[in-house]
């Protein structure tokens, strides 16, 4: 009797404790809801500091500006004066000339004027000499037009080897950037993927977890119920207890070998890491939980020694979606 009420009493204990650790975990979210709110007030008031700090830069670079303006201004002032003078003088200048052009536009518009005329001088040349004249001219331009022709075929070849390297170059451009996006799809298809993996194993962990609590609670309905009844527990129960105290019997006596064996004089503790004991199914058909090896654990191997660099790496194949 004292099993079936140690036994009550553990999975009682058990229950409660889930549930206070259920309690606790909301907590613990709300919590850190309240502390990501806090983070992201805190980082926008830093946006809005530095936006602040940098229209007072922008404020003060416009004042130094404007004092450089004044400065240079009144430095400017002294001569403003000597401007103004000079400008009158030449005021006055500009009307005197206006003046005097109109004098001369009435002494030679006045046809009975004869000083209104002037002798140019030299003498016009022969028929012969304007006839020679005239075909050297001809000549300099049939040249002047073969340069321009020569000009214009050069100016054609060369736009259209322009555009065909235009073109070339837009067409570079597109395929290097199509080659881009699918390099940037194949790394996101495959961080999805690996996430999507991940996503699966964490649901079926959960799935198995929602399993156990199930089965906990339906046992513990089952103990409940035929105590009240004043019945015994389940023989499981009872082979559970029997195991528990015999996995602690075992465990003490474990530890109490262990201390006569770190109390002899000849005792090395290790510090070699453990061997895995489990592994992850890749049956289809099953849900990827870890499996116990059991007797037969794997080797573990060393670690690479410096011959490695004399075998060539694999050559990773991409994924192809």
């Amino acid at each position: 009797m004292s099993h079936i009420l140690l036994n009550f009493t553990f999975s009682f204990g058990a229950y409660c404790s889930g549930l206070l650790l259920r309690d606790r975990e909301e907590e613990l979210c709300i919590l850190y809801e309240k502390i990501h709110m806090q983070e992201m007030l805190c980082r926008n008031g830093d946006i809005e500091i530095q936006v602040t700090d940098e229209k007072i830069k922008f404020l003060k670079l416009k004042v130094d500006e404007k004092k450089r303006e004044i400065e240079s201004l009144l430095k400017m002032l002294p001569v403003k004066k000597a401007l103004d003078s000079q400008l009158v003088m030449l005021q006055i200048q500009h009307s005197q000339c206006k003046d005097r052009i109109k004098e001369m536009e009435e002494i030679f518009a006045d046809p009975t004027n004869e000083s209104r005329k002037r002798d140019l001088g030299g003498k016009d040349p022969s028929p012969p000499e304007l006839l020679k004249k005239i075909e050297q001219l001809e000549i300099e331009l049939v040249q002047k037009e073969e340069k321009l022709l020569e000009t214009d075929l050069l100016y054609e070849h060369l736009s259209r080897l322009l555009s065909r390297a235009h073109a070339a170059a837009a067409d570079g451009k597109q395929d290097t950037l199509l080659i881009a996006k699918r390099k940037m799809i194949k790394v996101r298809t495959q961080k999805m993927m690996a996430l999507v993996a991940e996503l699966s194993m964490q649901q079926a962990l959960a799935i198995k977890l929602q399993q156990e609590v199930r089965d906990k609670e339906q046992l513990l309905m089952i103990v409940s119920s035929r105590i009240d009844q004043g019945l015994p527990p389940p023989e499981e129960i009872e082979n559970e207890c029997l195991k528990i105290l015999r996995n602690e019997k075992m465990q003490k006596e474990a530890r109490a070998a262990e201390e006569e064996q770190a109390a002899a004089p000849g005792y090395m503790r290790t510090t070699a890491e453990p061997r895995p004991t489990a592994y992850i199914p890749n049956d289809e058909h099953s849900l990827p939980l870890p499996r116990p090896y059991g007797a037969l654990a794997p080797f573990k191997p060393t670690e690479p020694g410096a011959n490695m660099r004399h075998f060539r790496k694999p050559v990773v194949k991409p994924i192809e979606v």
